[in-house]
């Protein structure tokens, strides 16, 4: 069964999570073109645990099958046609300073929420040694069970800050 939490950022130091959602995974994206997307610039030492992450990334997410976005880059991943997309390496997102930011954890992996204007939401992880970043289709605007699918990968690609 998946576990996903809504919490703050720092709960993890200053407190447990109070809130449970089991949410039904999301059917299929329309069709299209594989998406652009901005390639990060990550240190060098996080540039080696997304290259580790990359290849231990699942082939489908949700029922999505694998279509990684262009320029072509380990640091980038696709499910969908840009339903669902992953970058690592990013920077660390300026939300992550404000107590108030909502966040959730999925399956042991804590994650910064952050709602878009006119897109589905944003989640950066929490507490890593490198900041991976995964952004879902509008689709997704109150499901977020894909983010499951990432938690053991990044669990055992990329380590704990603390």
């Amino acid at each position: 069964m998946t576990h996903i939490r809504r919490r703050s950022p720092r709960s993890r130091v200053l407190a447990p999570s109070a809130a449970l959602f089991v949410l039904a995974a999301a059917g299929c994206s329309g069709g299209g073109a594989q998406p652009s997307v901005t390639v990060p610039a990550p240190s060098p030492e996080a540039a080696v645990y997304c290259g580790k992450l990359h290849k231990a990334l699942p082939e489908t997410v949700a029922g999505l099958e694998r279509s990684d976005p262009s320029p072509d880059s380990d640091l980038t991943a696709g499910w969908g046609d840009g339903a669902i997309v992953l970058r690592c390496g990013v920077p660390r997102p300026a939300r992550m300073d404000d107590p108030q930011s909502d966040a959730v954890d999925a399956d042991g992996v804590n994650w910064l929420l952050e709602q878009r204007d006119d897109a589905g939401p944003r989640f950066t992880t929490t507490y890593r040694k490198a900041y991976v970043e995964v952004t879902l289709g509008t689709e997704y605007a109150h499901d977020i069970t894909p983010l499951s699918a990432f938690a053991v990968p990044v669990r055992k690609t990329v380590p704990d800050s603390l």
